[in-house]
């Protein structure tokens, strides 16, 4: 095998593959990565076992060669010191080739490193899928849904079914939720002309935060399939294959307060900084701030920490309707809720001092939803 390459294509595409090799992995060729070379172009291969990733770098883009002097074969290089070497080569060029005995020699400018390799039919072949039973959506709303809803998914493996995010598809409405049992987050989004239809299908939250990283801010299409208990993403020139989490996603649904006895609507930014401020002195309990309303439509921020000190901040807000209400609640998951929203204003629903809360946006046709339980202080 040989070719020449751009060291910044090349380097774009073993930044996304590495995220799925683990140094530790139980099959050992597994802590390497898989690269092949065809008249094509470059593919190089990732994998744990759970996650596998595959990315494609072509000969040519827009006009521009990429990868020339191609001779076809492949072999598998370990990690981490293949990253290492092509991220500091001096040259905007790199050239490998592989000889009889597998050792590969990486040239660039004047530094010349040669590496022990492994023969490539070693490493498990990834499935192939065949299935009409997919469906597309835009990079960029993929990685919204993402972000609204991943960091609440458990990091707790005694119920591992939370682990991970729940989708569903009905009615060409794609719908994400995760919860961790004390929050949960769930946004919902249109899907043009879906192939296919599922009611519950659970993906591990690491790797949708590993896609996430992958996936750009554009309306590049990803094609989305699920096959044997698998689930593949699948951009232009990049195969994201993810298993998919055993058992039955709790129903979520009936968590969701459908009355309302105190509604505060305020805004965002405000509202989140004071909490900010607040979870300053609430680290030594537990990050636990206090909500209480006033009149005027004011709302007083508090924390105390009996061994540090307390602090209270009032704020005023754009409406407050119902009954007078005071309480407590984890301030880093107020935080977090606050920043998945994404809006200039949210509505907050109350239904008592004991009972989960809900965050929407202000606006009518919002499709996002932070729910958060309350914390017993007294």
């Amino acid at each position: 095998m040989k070719f020449s390459i751009q060291r910044s294509d090349l380097l774009k595409s073993i930044q996304d593959v590495v995220k799925a090799i683990s140094t530790r992995s139980v099959i050992p060729i597994l802590s390497g990565m898989k690269i092949e070379a065809k008249k094509q172009g470059i593919t190089l291969t990732g994998s744990d076992s759970d996650i596998s990733i595959q990315s494609f770098i072509p000969t040519e883009i827009d006009g521009e060669t990429i990868v020339e002097n191609i001779e076809e074969g492949s072999i598998v290089l370990q990690v981490p010191y293949f990253p290492e070497i092509i991220r500091k080569l001096p040259d905007p060029q790199v050239e490998l080739e592989v000889n009889d005995q597998l050792i590969v020699t990486i040239r660039s400018g004047k530094a010349v490193f040669t590496l022990n390799g492994q023969n490539s039919e070693d490493y498990p072949q990834l499935p192939k899928f065949q299935t009409d039973e997919s469906f597309q959506m835009p990079s960029a709303l993929l990685k919204n849904l993402i972000k609204q809803t991943a960091f609440a998914v458990s990091s707790m493996e005694t119920r591992p079914i939370l682990t991970g995010i729940n989708m569903k598809l009905a009615d060409n409405t794609l719908s994400f939720t995760a919860t961790d049992s004390h929050r949960l987050a769930s946004r919902t989004a249109p899907v043009q002309e879906a192939a296919t239809e599922f009611s519950s299908i659970v993906v591990p939250g690491k790797s949708v935060n590993e896609l996430n990283k992958i996936l750009h801010d554009t309306d590049e299409p990803v094609e989305i399939s699920m096959m044997n208990n698998q689930i593949l993403f699948h951009t232009k020139n990049v195969y994201f294959l993810s298993r998919l989490l055993d058992g039955n996603y709790p129903e979520t649904s009936r968590l969701i307060p459908n009355e309302s006895k105190t509604l505060i609507h305020v805004h965002t930014k405000e509202l989140l900084n004071t909490i900010d401020r607040a979870s300053l002195l609430a680290k030594e309990e537990n990050n636990v701030v206090q909500l209480e309303t006033k009149e005027n439509a004011v709302i007083e921020i508090t924390s105390n920490s009996p061994e540090i000190g307390k602090v209270s901040e009032e704020i005023k807000v754009r409406e407050i309707d119902g009954e007078d209400l005071k309480i407590s609640f984890s301030s880093k998951y107020m935080l977090d809720a606050l920043k998945a929203v994404e809006c200039e204003e949210v509505k907050i629903n109350f239904t008592g001092a004991m009972r989960p809360f809900i965050i929407t946006p202000a606006e009518e046709d919002s499709n996002v939803l932070q729910l958060i339980l309350p914390v017993r202080t007294f």
